[in-house]
C-alpha cells in the first residue's frame, strides 16, 4: 500500500480529454461500466490520463494496461478522471491486494466491491451463510462469530455493516438492532483480526457523524467531543469495539460518514421521486446543518483511508462545505428543474418519525479537515454537483 497519496478522481472544467499532471494518456476500449467501477453512463472512449503517482500499486504488479474513461456530466461541462482497471482486451489481471468487506450488498458495499475489483484487488465478501467460493467468508455478527480463516491473506478489512438508521420507526426493539447490528458485528471482526498470525495492515470500519450529535451552526472536525442523545451513544461504542484490533497493533479508520447523496438509497433514496414529482420541500426551519457526500467521493474516500498509511482513527467522510437543508431544497429544485413550494413542519415530522425526527430536524456541521490534510480531494464538493452526479452516475448493482 506504501505511504503514496493516490490521487482519485479530480474535475476539471474542460470538455475535452480530462489529465492529470504528469500523467501519460492512455487508450480506452471498454464502454459504459467497463472499468471504473463507478457506473457512469457517459463514457465517452476518449482518451484520458493517469498519473504515475496516481496508483498505489506499483507498475511491477501491473499484468495489463490501465484503461480510462471521461464522463461528461450532462449538461455540467465538467469531464472527470475516475479509478480504472485493467482492460478486459488485454488478456490479464492488474495484481492487487485481498481486501475483505462486510456490508457489501448494502448501497456504499455494492459500489466499493464493484469499485476494488474493477482496478484489479480481490475481494473477500462476508455473508451471513456458508460460504460458497473463496470470494465469499462466512461471519455472524449476532453470534459474534467470523470465520477467520477466510481472513488470511487479506491486507485490508472494510467494515461497513449495520441496521439501517432510517429503515423503521425507532421502537425500543429496533435501536437495539442498530445498536447491536453495529458494536457486536465491530468487535466480531475486530477480535477476528486480532486473532490472526499476519493480520492485516488496515481495518476501515464504518461509522457515522452522528457521533458528534446536534452540532446547530457550530462547524466541528474529528477532535469535537461527542455528542449527547442515541446515536451519539452508539457512533461511541461503534468506534470503540475495534479496540481488540487497535491493541493487536492494526492501523484502525472510523470512516465517520455523512449523507451519501445517491438515488438508489439512503436519504437521498427518499427524496428524489419527491422532488421529481414537485413534492419536494424544506424538513422543518430547514436552517439544520446537512453534511454530504457525493457516492463517488465516499468510494474514493474509503480507498484513500487504505492507501493511506498516515491515517488512523476518525476521519469525517462529507463534502467541505455542509449546506442547510434549505439550500439541498433550492439545489434538489434547480437540478431536477422542478418547483420546491412545500414545507414540513417540525411536528408533523415528529409525529410520523418518532424518535428518527430527532436526527432528521437536527444539525451537522461536519468538516473533513483530515481527509482533506491528508491529500484528498473531492470530485464533486458543491451540492449542484453531488446531485447531478447521483443523477447520471448510478451506483452499479
Amino acid at each position: 500500500m506504501g505511504g503514496t497519496v493516490r490521487m482519485y478522481p479530480t474535475i476539471t472544467s474542460s470538455a475535452s480529454a480530462t489529465r492529470m499532471s504528469s500523467g501519460r494518456s492512455l487508450p480506452s476500449k471498454n464502454g459504459p461500466y467497463g472499468g471504473c467501477g463507478l457506473g457512469c453512463t457517459e463514457c465517452t472512449g476518449d482518451q484520458v490520463s493517469r498519473s504515475s503517482a496516481a496508483s498505489s500499486l506499483s507498475s511491477a504488479r501491473v499484468a495489463g494496461r490501465m484503461t480510462g474513461r471521461k464522463c461528461a456530466m450532462r449538461g455540467s461541462g465538467m469531464a472527470v478522471t475516475v479509478p480504472c482497471g485493467p482492460s478486459a482486451g488485454d488478456g490479464g489481471r492488474m495484481g492487487g491486494m485481498r481486501i475483505a468487506v462486510t456490508g457489501s450488498s448494502g448501497l456504499i458495499g455494492t459500489a466499493l466491491v464493484r469499485s476494488l475489483r474493477a482496478d484489479g484487488h480481490e475481494v473477500a465478501r462476508l455473508v451471513r451463510r456458508a460460504a460458497r467460493s473463496a470470494e465469499e467468508v462466512t461471519w455472524d455478527p449476532e453470534r459474534q462469530y467470523v470465520d477467520a480463516d477466510g481472513l488470511a491473506g487479506c491486507e485490508a478489512v472494510v467494515h461497513l455493516a449495520g441496521a439501517g438508521i432510517g429503515d423503521h420507526r425507532w421502537s425500543a426493539a429496533y435501536k437495539k438492532e442498530i445498536r447491536d447490528s453495529r458494536v457486536l458485528g465491530t468487535a466480531a471482526i475486530a477480535e477476528a483480526v486480532a486473532s490472526l498470525d499476519v493480520p492485516p495492515k488496515v481495518l476501515v470500519s464504518g461509522s457515522a457523524i452522528g457521533f458528534y450529535g446536534d452540532t446547530g451552526d457550530r462547524a466541528v472536525d474529528e477532535d469535537a467531543p461527542p455528542g449527547d442523545g442515541f446515536l451519539p451513544s452508539v457512533c461511541v461504542e461503534w468506534e470503540e469495539a475495534a479496540a481488540p484490533a487497535q491493541e493487536a497493533g492494526v492501523r484502525t479508520v472510523f470512516a465517520r460518514t455523512g449523507l451519501v447523496v445517491a438515488r438508489e438509497g439512503g436519504a437521498w433514496g427518499r427524496l428524489f421521486p419527491l422532488f421529481r414529482a414537485g413534492l419536494g420541500g424544506r424538513l422543518g426551519s430547514g436552517r439544520q446543518y446537512w453534511s454530504f457526500i457525493a457516492m463517488h467521493d465516499q468510494i474514493a474516500a474509503l480507498r484513500h483511508l487504505i492507501d493511506t498509511e498516515s491515517l488512523s482513527g476518525p476521519v469525517n467522510l462529507t463534502a467541505p462545505r455542509p449546506v442547510t437543508n434549505r439550500e439541498v431544497t433550492e439545489a434538489m429544485g434547480r437540478v431536477l428543474k422542478r418547483p420546491t413550494p412545500f414545507a414540513v413542519p417540525a411536528p408533523a415530522l415528529r409525529l410520523v418519525l418518532g424518535e428518527l425526527s430527532v436526527d432528521v430536524l437536527g444539525s451537522q456541521r461536519a468538516l473533513p479537515r483530515r481527509l482533506e490534510e491528508s491529500g484528498f480531494s473531492f470530485a464533486f464538493p458543491e451540492i449542484d454537483d453531488a446531485v447531478r452526479a447521483a443523477l447520471h452516475r448510478p451506483v452499479p448493482h
